[in-house]
């Protein structure tokens, strides 16, 4: 099954017109919460200084309640980051690019952490692509998303394939991962702002991603299926046509 966003000029420019509303108001709200939440952080800061060092039962069980309201605090925070890296689009700034170089960077970047989770990167990028328009920041930033998403998925380690070609007048990018995959009604639902089947997830990550990829003028899809991995498509127009 496959999900697609196509975008023509107009409705790119609409689109974009759009998120800089969004991102105002995405701006204003998260001042008004940013102020109490450090407010809230500073004051269990100085309970926990309180409290800390103290060897009674009771205080004890007081300081793992400040601590564990803190987290909360700290999920709040992140949900917040999440939230403004995802209205906060704005006006991008295109360069010219090889998006065989771009995904070269990425697995440098990304390299570490995917040691750490026991993931394999395979790296399969056509030669002679050709030049796309991207801003190297965000579409860094979406290829994070999806790389961590693909992370999450296969929880004991497993293998993320990077793969470029040209075909049907757009360069492609495949991310394909061996992980737990996603049933239909799950992959209709991914790209909808909020939903996660994560306890802790934001359900902003894969909706940044679509609205990366649609101010770059291109589309992403999904495939997938339960014990069978997933696999996301993002296709771009060459430089020549953005």
């Amino acid at each position: 099954m496959a999900v697609e966003t196509l975008l023509a000029d107009d409705e790119r420019q609409r689109l974009l017109a759009q998120y800089a509303e969004i991102a105002a108001l995405a701006g204003g709200l998260a001042h008004e919460i940013r102020n109490p939440l450090s407010t809230i952080n500073l004051n269990l800061e100085l309970l926990a200084e309180d409290v800390e060092g103290n060897e009674t039962p009771r205080e004890h069980r007081m300081l793992q309640k400040i601590r564990a309201v803190q987290r909360e605090c700290r999920h709040l925070e992140e949900i917040l980051d999440e939230f403004l890296r995802f209205a906060r689009l704005g006006e991008i700034e295109l360069v010219d690019c090889d998006l065989n170089q771009v995904v070269r960077d990425f697995i440098e970047f990304y390299q570490p952490e995917a040691a750490q989770a026991g993931v394999e990167i395979s790296p399969h990028l056509a030669p002679d692509l050709p030049t796309v328009r991207i801003d190297r920041a965000l579409f860094r930033q979406a290829l994070l998303n999806l790389a961590l998403n693909a992370q999450q998925a296969m929880p004991k380690g497993g293998l993320l394939e990077l793969q470029t070609r040209w075909r049907d007048g757009h360069v492609e990018l495949h991310l394909i991962d061996n992980g737990s995959g996603m049933d239909e009604q799950t992959v209709s639902r991914i790209f909808d702002v909020f939903f996660s089947t994560k306890p802790s997830g934001s359900g902003l990550g894969l909706p940044t991603v679509r609205r990366i990829v649609e101010a770059h003028g291109g589309r992403v899809e999904v495939e997938s299926a339960p014990a069978r991995g997933t696999r996301f498509t993002i296709l771009l127009p060459p430089a020549d046509r953005v």
